[in-house]
């Protein structure tokens, strides 16, 4: 049985995204730069939603890394229902249902598998008990009105352990939890 890693970028006020922010929210730096194309390296099955295979694929090549290469020709399967292609070498459109195809490659992946993004599918990944490591990249800025994505909103409630936590760059925090499967405290 292989692992499921969901891997988010989010700012402290729990933003997935901002209209007016680049990308990494504009804090990219060397030991961040390290831990984007060290995770990359390694063997793994990404799981993509629609919409960020489409952002991905889609930037233009002056946006375009060393990483973003690397995501190209990782194995990867977008879960779409209304997809019918894919640019990108090594991608393969999975229309059926998510839970039920994810934990057949759970069963079945020599790999382990990660998300990257793909909020959707990572709260319903969450949602369902899946998940074995949530890794949440802390952005030192509140993004404030102009956040999209908020990462939280309707996530279901899970109490997790901290597995890991480590400064990057001296200002970003990468924290890893374990989903324990226990209730969350109550008053």
């Amino acid at each position: 049985m292989q692992t499921l890693t969901i891997d988010v970028f989010v700012s402290v006020d729990g933003w997935a995204g901002s209209a007016t922010s680049p990308g990494y929210f504009g804090y990219l730096g060397p030991e961040l730069q390290e831990w984007v194309h060290a995770e990359s390296a390694l063997p793994q099955l990404v799981i993509l939603g629609r919409r960020t295979y489409e952002a991905l694929a889609g930037l233009p090549g002056e946006a375009r890394d060393g990483s973003t290469q690397r995501l190209a020709e990782m194995n990867k399967v977008v879960f779409s229902t209304t997809l019918e292609s894919t640019a990108w070498p090594n991608t393969r459109i999975c229309h059926d249902d998510l839970i039920g195809e994810v934990t057949r490659l759970l069963r079945d992946s020599d790999v382990p598998l990660r998300t990257m993004g793909s909020l959707s599918v990572a709260r319903q990944l969450l949602a369902a008990g899946l998940v074995d490591r949530l890794r949440l990249m802390t952005f030192p800025l509140l993004v404030g009105p102009s956040g999209r994505e908020p990462f939280f909103a309707d996530a279901a409630s899970a109490d997790l352990e901290l597995v890991s936590h480590r400064a990057l760059d001296g200002r970003v925090l990468l924290i890893e939890y374990r989903p324990t499967g226990d209730d969350i405290p109550r008053a």
